[in-house]
């Protein structure tokens, strides 16, 4: 993780972290093989940049975290789960723009 305002989630601190958030969490479900993953990673770390304080930005590696990916039934890489006030509020999967992922996150 290039930023250091994106967080590691893990099967142990997922619960804590994203859904005990008292600010609106974009959740990035990722892992290191994935071509497209690796594209859009530049613009989780430029949203983490850009709203730090106000939202929080983490990234689940799928592989190391399997409990965490089948409880959101993710099924393709990447997924971009919002979350806000412990509820899943948006996904998107697959690749998208910064602009769409920021609109997403403002409407959270």
């Amino acid at each position: 993780m290039a930023s250091p305002n994106v967080i590691e989630l893990t099967d142990a601190n997922f619960e804590a972290e994203v859904l005990g958030s008292g600010v609106p969490v974009l959740v990035d479900f990722w892992a290191p093989w994935c071509g497209p993953c690796r594209m859009i990673a530049p613009l989780i770390d430029e949203i983490a940049d850009e709203k730090a304080g106000a939202v929080k930005v983490g990234k689940v590696n799928v592989d190391d975290n399997p409990e965490t990916a089948s409880k959101f039934r993710i099924q393709a890489i990447p997924t971009i789960l919002i979350f806000k006030g412990g509820e899943k509020k948006d996904q998107i999967t697959g690749l998208t723009s910064k602009a769409d992922l920021v609109s997403k996150l403002d409407a959270a």
